[in-house]
């Protein structure tokens, strides 16, 4: 009893799962609480954190479910889903959500180990007044306090949650005869007559964005916050006694002014007398949906699913917005060189893991692992008594990621939060990840892993020259003139012209057709770089740059680029179809190196832009910066993009974000150089440990990351390129193991070249998954993916996951291919 604890305010506390397992208290063995550290354990690994810690009292919970009893008081049969009014999740007039027909019994007593001696509540009465105060204390409080699971849940998600501005409460409003109607509104500068705003500091009246589909407005209300600075909007049309939609452009959405009366009375505007004559942006969106279509073909809500259950089978419960990370590792874990590393070796990680393993990352991955794959948390539901109701039927289980989400997201600024993510920069965050925490010889990221080669091609002195880098996924882009159906287009958009200048509802949106060859011809085409540095005339000069592969992965990941932004720099996602291949060939895309009659350029650095007596202080316009930031990127990134491009104006900065968006520090903070003319100065930071250990996991040795860290300003892939750009200096040559690099088809290419550690093979793949996204950008919607199993697709749709019907290959944004070795 002597180490029995009570919780400090704000010490976290598990006492809704284990930290081995998905175990809880509704499992069948309940859940240990250890009174000291206050780590939960399933019944299968409390023994052992005895064993490790020396800890003997835990606190048992054990919850029972129990059907509720029915008063009469429900009626006959349930009411029809109500059409969604809110983008929201289990609250009135959102998406409904089935309510649990159980109720929850608990039991609570202690168990003392080794002995497994078992004290009741009520036993506490026979204990010593001093021992029975504290563990009474320690129970009371165990049983009271925030879990740290509960805090990660989200019970019920609403997108229409708003809050409050920092700009509303003293919100500059100089005098002003201006006084605005209350209908006949028109744009000032283009005469449209709906989706208008009317800004709070001047009263202009404006029309709003243009949408990813080409409908809604000019972007004039923007522009002119540009111009302005003035923060706040109200569209026009939603004012009514309740509110109205008011939007903040320096805090990037929707938002709730507490003065908004006060703010309308400045330009006439009674908000007690008005009423609403145009859509919400919430009913937009939820319109949008509808008329897209994408929702109902991807979730193949047409047909009925047979729900799967097993080994592999198993769903993951949406966290709120996490649907991009079910899908991600749903995929993971479909791949055999993860399942080996995390699953195969579970027992070992377990064993090394330290005295927290709810902070151990290879622990936290091992587990979800294991529960996605052991079948133990999918066990296929009773069969139904005849006459049993729908919805007495139990919900699939499923596993809810907590730990995992709470870990992979720690410090980091988008996926710390439960807002929606972009699947792809969540897939490289959790493959940067595993770089970072495997420090031995088994990496999984090989499946990966790939060189690409870059070649240089100096239009003006007809020199090459050669660069290689190494990757993880392979981006396409989307030539939409290629499109095969623009006809159909084109009257589509006449039609929504039309409808928008009647007033009328506007027709369904027509995907273009984009064949998946074209697709790759502009991957593969040459591609022009301007004020290229040719080394052979010292000057600035035009190339050609040429992308092959190097290396061949085992898994070949291929995001399609649907997610861009348009020439008024508003983000859209290109709503198109492409037919994307079962079988890919690639092999025509492999480099060959420098070739007979090829001359490379000098391999000499350009001049230094600044000398030892002519220092210049870096100069950052923070105005560029806001405008870079109001578009939805981290502001961190916005200064690197800035710094970097000389602050020389808005497109540049975007040109640099938009190529720069893939690099795992992309939203790190800036790091100004601590050289000047190429000479380090004393104060150099040394290279983080965990960078250092990145670089050494793709197959360099120590010496070679410090050397090239230090080269690069600490930055990771810079330092990749900057060894591949020395590797035939002395002091830099690479001595590569490859005997780790060899494919899982048992193939090698003839020469190896040195590099980071790859796999190499034929470039002849099979595809066994993709990940579909919903909705109209990578900051809202929703994600599931498909994977091939045994020959059939499955779906999975959160924690829901069953045999698919009609999967839509053409609608995908993620797609992963195996190497086919057949």
């Amino acid at each position: 009893m002597a180490g029995i604890r009570v919780p400090r305010p704000g010490e976290r506390v598990h006492r809704e799962e284990c930290g081995f397992s998905f175990s809880g208290p509704e499992s069948e063995g309940g859940l240990y609480i250890c009174m000291n550290t206050f780590l939960g354990f399933g019944k299968q690994f409390v023994e052992r954190h005895h064993l490790k810690t020396g800890q003997r009292a835990f606190l048992h919970l054990k919850r029972t479910r129990k059907a509720k009893l029915d008063d009469g008081s429900s009626g006959a049969g349930d009411p029809p889903k109500k059409k969604p009014t809110r983008l929201a999740i289990g609250v009135e007039g959102g998406f409904e959500v089935d309510s649990d027909p159980f109720e929850l019994e608990e039991e609570v007593k202690i168990i003392i180990l080794p002995e497994n001696a078992v004290i009741s509540r009520e036993s506490l009465a026979l204990m010593a007044p001093a021992i029975r105060e504290r563990v009474t204390a320690s129970i009371e409080a165990l049983l009271s306090a925030d879990s740290a699971s509960r805090r990660q849940d989200v019970e019920a998600w609403d997108g229409e949650v708003r809050q409050v501005s920092r700009h509303a409460v003293g919100l500059r409003q100089p005098p002003t005869d201006v006084r605005i109607p209350p209908c006949g509104w028109r744009c000032s500068q283009c005469d449209l007559r709906e989706n208008l705003w009317v800004n709070l500091t001047d009263g202009a009246i404006l029309c709003g964005r243009r949408y990813f589909d080409g409908s809604g407005g000019n972007n004039h209300a923007l522009e002119h916050h540009k111009r302005t600075g003035y923060p706040l909007a109200v569209k026009l049309g939603t004012i009514t006694p309740d509110g109205a939609d008011v939007y903040s452009y320096e805090e990037d959405e929707m938002v709730l002014d507490p003065g908004l009366a006060e703010h309308l009375s400045h330009f006439g505007i009674d908000m007690m007398n008005m009423q609403k004559t145009d859509k919400t942006m919430t009913e937009l969106e939820l319109d949008m949906n509808q008329r897209v279509g994408e929702w109902g073909a991807i979730q193949e809500s047409a047909v009925q699913l047979k729900p799967l259950y097993g080994p592999g089978n198993t769903g993951m419960h949406n966290l709120g917005n996490s649907c991009y990370l079910n899908a991600v590792m749903q995929v993971v874990f479909s791949i055999h060189d993860f399942q080996n590393k995390y699953v195969g070796h579970m027992h070992k990680i377990f064993q090394d893991s330290p005295a927290d393993p709810t902070q151990d990352f290879n622990t936290q991955v091992a587990k979800l692992g294991y529960g996605l794959l052991s079948g133990e948390y999918s066990r296929a539901p009773p069969e139904s008594e005849e006459g049993e109701a729908e919805n007495d039927k139990p919900e699939p289980e499923g596993i809810c990621p907590r730990m995992f989400k709470a870990l992979v997201g720690k410090g980091h600024s988008e996926f710390s939060t439960n807002r929606q993510q972009d699947a792809h920069e969540f897939f490289l965050h959790f493959i940067n990840m595993v770089e970072r925490n495997c420090r031995s010889s088994e990496n999984p990221n090989l499946a990966f892993r790939y060189v690409a080669e870059e070649r240089f091609h100096c239009l003006a002195s007809g020199r090459v020259k050669y660069t290689q880098r190494v990757d993880y996924m392979m981006q396409l882009p989307v030539p939409l003139e290629a499109a095969l159906n623009k006809e159909e287009l084109a009257e589509a958009d006449r039609q929504r012209r039309v409808a928008e200048a009647e007033g009328t509802e506007l027709p369904e949106v027509v995907r273009a057709k984009v064949p998946f060859q074209a697709c790759l011809d502009s991957f593969s085409e040459p591609e022009q770089v301007e004020d290229f540095w040719s080394t052979a005339l010292q000057a600035k000069s035009v190339a050609v740059k040429n992308t092959r592969f190097t290396s061949f992965p085992d898994c070949l990941v291929i995001q399609i680029k649907k997610f861009t932004f348009g020439l008024d720099w508003v983000p859209k996602k290109l709503d198109v179809s492409i037919d994307m291949p079962e079988i890919l060939d690639l092999s025509g895309l492999r480099g060959r190196g420098l070739q007979p009659g090829e001359v490379e350029l000098p391999d000499i650095a350009p001049p230094p832009l600044l000398t030892p007596d002519e220092p210049k202080a870096p100069v950052l316009d923070e105005s560029l910066v806001e405008q870079v930031a109001e578009m939805g990127f981290p502001r961190e990134a916005c200064r690197k993009a800035v710094y970097h491009t000389n602050s020389s104006g808005l497109e540049p900065a975007i040109n640099w974000v938009m190529a720069h968006l893939d690099q795992p520090d992309f939203s790190s903070p800036l790091v100004l150089p601590s050289t000047v003319g190429g000479h380090k100065t004393p104060d150099t930071e040394p290279p983080p440990e965990e960078s250092v250990v990145t670089v050494t996991s793709m197959g360099f040795t120590r010496e070679q990351a410090l050397r090239a860290l230090h080269a690069t300003n600490n930055s990771v892939e810079r330092a990749v390129d900057w060894i591949f750009s020395h590797i035939d200096e002395p002091d830099t040559e690479v001595s590569m193991d490859v005997s780790e690099g060899r494919s899982a088809s048992g193939t090698m290419s003839e020469t190896t070249p040195a590099g980071p550690r790859v796999r190499d093979g034929v470039g002849k793949y099979q595809l066994f998954a993709f990940i579909s996204h919903m909705g109209t950008s990578t900051m809202c919607g929703h994600y599931v993916c498909h994977i091939k199993k045994e020959g059939r697709w499955v779906i999975y749709n959160d924690q829901k996951v069953s045999a698919s019907e009609r999967p839509r290959r053409d609608l995908g944004y993620i797609y992963f291919y195996q190497r086919d070795t057949g």
